[in-house]
């Protein structure tokens, strides 16, 4: 059996090494992460169990107690952790509906709890009960699909580009003012570090700033973002702005075109944006055809939570007809089997 395990372990292994070399931005890689993780800790407890050794079998304990620990008061904790994160977030960023998804997860996972203590199930009818299963098994659907989705998430932020690169791409995310925040100052001063480590080794990259003018804007953002990197000591020649785009996708897009234009299809190229954005980023370079990794600029860790809530969101919106297919076909065979369970009641 142990060889068995073992066998399976290094296969899982080889197949994410394979899947995250040949692209790293797929949430698929997380799946084959985790799965090759689950099977290490089962193979290090049996081989722990067979040899005595008590150091290999607490190092393979210790994730399934924690997981054992989330099951029971992990929601309640983290229901916890969110209302404190969702009270500091719009202390310091304003009482925003964005600004209170954390507060929402917060009050989901509560209810998730509560549920687990009362265990409504045993109140419904036999019959009733397939609906019931129906909405827990999509609720694990999600936090399996939200687990790769991170685990994807923390391996992409090992990605580590050469110095090699003749453009490197700024994300706009808005101005105040028509002046740069603090936010997007972190996305220039990422691409201004690469930018001189570059140049100290080999030829410095073009910076392309990529962004439009918002309505409330009297400048394109690109350019404010030029100025700012300007400023910052980037001499102006080795820069240029993209003004035209409104999303991340348009950021890609148009960017690549103008980098097509300048040195064809033979170049290379990374994107700079923070940390939290780094991975649906890297997921819309793929889909505007650009094979361009990302560098992320750190976040404040107060944001952090809020922030990566609205990624996995549009995760899932990007994936919409796969996900609304899987939830439809959950219900609908939870509905097909409570009709067949009325009519032979």
């Amino acid at each position: 059996m142990l060889l068995t395990i073992g066998i399976i372990t290094l296969l899982l292994f080889v197949t994410f090494i394979s899947s995250y070399l040949s692209d790293p931005r797929r949430v698929i890689n997380g799946f084959w992460f985790n799965l090759f993780f689950c099977s290490l800790l089962i193979f290090c407890c049996i081989l722990g169990y067979s040899t005595g050794n008590k150091l290999l079998m607490i190092f393979a304990l210790f994730p399934f107690a924690i997981l054992l620990f989330i099951a029971t008061f992990g929601f309640f904790a983290l229901s916890v952790a969110l209302f404190l994160n969702a009270r500091v977030l719009m202390k310091k960023e304003g009482r925003r509906f964005s600004n209170a998804l954390t507060l929402f997860l917060g009050i989901f996972l509560l209810i998730l709890f509560i549920n687990q203590i009362i265990n409504p199930e045993r109140l419904l009818s036999t019959s009733l009960q397939p609906l019931y299963a129906g909405a827990s098994l999509i609720v694990i659907y999600f936090f399996l699909h939200l687990t790769n989705f991170l685990t994807a998430y923390m391996l992409y932020q090992f990605n580590r580009p050469k110095y090699n690169q003749d453009f490197i791409i700024v994300l706009g995310s808005g101005l105040i003012n028509d002046r740069v925040p603090p936010l997007l100052a972190s996305r220039i001063n990422k691409a201004i570090e690469f930018y001189w480590k570059q140049k100290a080794v080999t030829l410095p990259p073009k910076l392309v700033f990529s962004g439009g003018q918002g309505p409330d804007e009297n400048l394109p953002e690109a350019e404010a973002m030029q100025i700012y990197a300007v400023n910052n000591g980037i001499p102006i020649e080795d820069t240029l702005t993209e003004v035209h785009s409104v999303n991340t996708f348009q950021n890609m897009l148009f960017s690549k075109h103008l980098m097509d234009s300048l040195k064809g299809n033979e170049y290379n190229s990374i994107f700079t944006t923070n940390n939290f954005h780094l991975f649906r980023a890297s997921l819309y370079a793929k889909k505007a055809g650009l094979n361009s990794q990302g560098i992320g600029s750190k976040t404040a860790f107060y944001y952090w939570p809020n922030a990566m809530i609205r990624e996995y969101i549009a995760i899932i919106v990007m994936r919409r007809k796969f996900h609304t297919f899987v939830v439809g076909t959950i219900l609908g065979f939870s509905i097909l089997i409570t009709l067949i369970s009325f009519l032979f009641e």
